[in-house]
């Protein structure tokens, strides 16, 4: 848990900085796993009601790759990462529910390896949106346009 304690929370705020267990982002639902330890680095002070954390949050996470079925480890952060939270009478509170949250969103909905920088998806596709060559596909066309109907 990401926690803020208020009573430890000085009037100028407060450098968090950790790693956490990444179990509480249940990467499982979506077919993916956690590569290593949710690591963070925030600021947290008072505003308001409330208290506010800006700073940098991130985890490493396995994913397969869309095309080539390969897995491959995804840095998903969310940077610059911001929120604020009530207090409502706590004197802990809680910042891993919008730490999941901001990190669930930076993960892409459809994976590829060759988002990597300096990596290649080994799966080559066609080079049309029709499912082969341009020619094969203008191919194909004119075949239907010499279909004869019944009227």
């Amino acid at each position: 848990m990401i926690g803020v304690h208020l009573n430890q929370l000085p009037p100028e705020g407060k450098h968090l900085e950790g790693e956490e267990d990444p179990s509480f982002l249940d990467l499982s639902a979506i077919g993916a796993k956690a590569a290593g330890p949710v690591r963070y680095e925030l600021e947290v002070g008072l505003s308001g009601g409330g208290i506010f954390a800006t700073g940098r949050v991130e985890v490493p996470v396995e994913m397969t790759c869309v095309a080539c079925l390969q897995p491959f480890v995804f840095e998903a952060a969310a940077d610059p990462f911001a929120t604020q939270v009530e207090i409502e009478g706590r004197e802990l509170v809680d910042l891993t529910p919008s730490v999941r949250e901001e990190l669930l969103l930076a993960l892409p909905n459809h994976p590829r390896c060759d988002s990597i920088p300096g990596h290649s998806c080994p799966y080559q596709g066609p080079e049309s949106s029709g499912g082969g060559t341009q020619e094969s596909a203008q191919s194909a066309w004119d075949q239907l346009d010499k279909l004869k109907t019944k009227r």
